[in-house]
């Protein structure tokens, strides 16, 4: 978490935020209650990747039976002497490659393109102001990533389209202020991110390249239209502060993360409306899915993590995290755990931590460099002897 980010989030704690409203609904049936089965040991080995900002560290992290360890990392960067800041992470659909975009640069920052297992580096390309969160298409062809603009002033930033066979950048889409939460749908037509100094949500076609539609997510301002946003929100109008945006599995809503309101917003895509909101926990941040539907949830601001059935507002289980500011979560392809990356503070390393699905509790925690942020899912093996 960038130092001007910080300052921001400060300042617009201080603003009057909005009660969140839970919608009593029937939990859906596909949920079924978590938490009431015994904690059970991992069968095979999980990898993933997490980048650690300030320590310009790109870290492997295993977890099996015998817990989680840091298997191998690598440094990051082009600048030797300062501090480089590798903020999101994606790995590739065919597992070969590792992408990291890294936030300080003289002036923009850039992304990287890695072999995964050796993290020899290939390629990286410059973007714009502080690149942050990644995603990639289906087929491996096109990063999309949110040049955040953390440190800079408050203008419309831009999601950065780069071809990831060349890594150069195709389509710079100017989106709205400060984007965040680079995420596709389930079908890849359709890429989204939230504007966390303008209130809203942008979404993009990714078959043209181009801002399809926006919806300002302001309380008691909701309105959803065509095009890129003209206009900037005021600092004193900011209701939300959206810092992630997150599909459903199936692509028909998205879950955007109001990290001053403490709630999530739920806007259905085809009526591109807000269909309804839900409390949640204090700065919630960053949000996964789970292959039932559930949805995980950071929080940075409470040292937890939640779980919540996203149809209803249900919060299954809120899990303390064993040290302060919450970042990111992905979620195993086999439903089974959920590795959240926490930064620290001061000092304190960062960490991956282990939340078992089925239980809801946490059964691995491993240090790393400091201030722990982007996380992805590699592969799974073979326990070692």
């Amino acid at each position: 978490m960038s130092f001007l980010f910080t300052v921001v989030l400060a300042c617009v704690s201080l603003l009057h935020p909005t009660r969140a409203v839970i919608v009593p609904q029937q939990i859906s049936q596909s949920i079924s209650t978590p938490g009431s089965t015994a904690t059970k040991e991992p069968t095979q080995d999980y990898l993933v990747y997490v980048v650690c900002e300030s320590a310009d560290r790109v870290v492997l992290v295993r977890f099996g039976p015998k817990g989680a360890v840091v298997e191998h990392e690598t440094r990051i960067g082009l600048m030797p002497m300062d501090i480089n800041g590798p903020h999101g992470i994606a790995i590739s659909p065919d597992k070969q490659y590792v992408y990291v975009s890294v936030g300080h640069g003289r002036p923009d920052g850039s992304v990287w393109k890695l072999k995964a297992g050796t993290d020899e580096v290939l390629r990286y390309t410059s973007l714009g102001l502080f690149p942050a969160t990644a995603d990639i298409s289906k087929d491996g062809g096109f990063l999309y990533v949110a040049n955040a603009n953390f440190h800079g002033d408050m203008v419309p930033s831009s999601i950065s389209v780069v071809s990831t066979d060349e890594m150069v950048e195709v389509k710079r889409i100017t989106t709205c202020t400060m984007p965040h939460g680079s995420r596709l749908n389930p079908q890849g037509t359709k890429h989204y991110s939230a504007c966390m100094m303008d209130d809203m949500l942008a979404e993009i076609d990714t078959r043209k390249f181009d801002v399809a539609r926006h919806l300002v997510l302001t309380a008691g301002k909701e309105m959803g239209m065509e095009g890129a946003p003209h206009e900037q929100m005021k600092m004193g109008d900011l209701t939300c502060v959206p810092t992630w945006a997150q599909p459903s599995n199936e692509g028909s809503e998205v879950y955007v993360a109001c990290n001053k309101s403490n709630e999530i917003a739920v806007v259905d895509v085809a009526s591109w409306k807000v269909a309804r909101r839900f409390a949640a926990a204090n700065g919630v941040y960053n949000l996964a899915m789970t292959r039932d539907g559930r949805l995980v949830a950071t929080n940075k601001r409470s040292q937890s993590v939640s779980i919540f059935d996203p149809k209803t507002g249900k919060e299954f289980a809120r899990i303390p995290t064993k040290r302060k500011v919450v970042h990111g979560a992905v979620v195993t392809p086999d439903n089974r755990y959920a590795f959240i990356s926490v930064e620290g503070i001061g000092s304190d390393p960062g960490t991956v931590e282990v939340i078992d699905l089925d239980s809801l509790k946490t059964v691995a925690t491993a240090d790393v460099g400091q201030q722990a942020a982007g996380i992805d899912f590699w592969k799974t093996e073979p326990s070692k002897p």
